[in-house]
């Protein structure tokens, strides 16, 4: 495992802890969930875009934690999906 990789993998982890969620991980799953309630962390340098929340829409997703926040039809398409977005810890109107 690359040192990115598994930077990300522990983030993923200390996320899912912070949130008393279970860590799930895995290609195609979510990475965390807390009861039925699904999970998406993301530790990206960049800001994640709207692909991104379409992409965990289509795994029935519903929150995204993301460590570097979000582009503004990230924001948009999320608000309009009704997925709850989290960067560094706070909310994201």
């Amino acid at each position: 495992m690359r040192k990115a990789q598994k930077r990300g993998l522990i983030y993923e982890k200390y996320q899912a802890r912070k949130r008393g969620a279970k860590h799930v991980g895995g290609p195609g799953r979510e990475d965390a969930r807390r009861g039925r309630k699904k999970i998406e962390i993301k530790h990206w340098k960049e800001k994640i875009h709207k692909g991104a929340i379409k992409k965990a829409v289509r795994k029935g997703i519903k929150t995204v934690v993301s460590k570097s926040g979000f582009t503004a039809p990230a924001k948009e398409y999320a608000k309009l999906k009704r997925v709850k977005l989290i960067s560094r810890g706070r909310k994201v109107k």
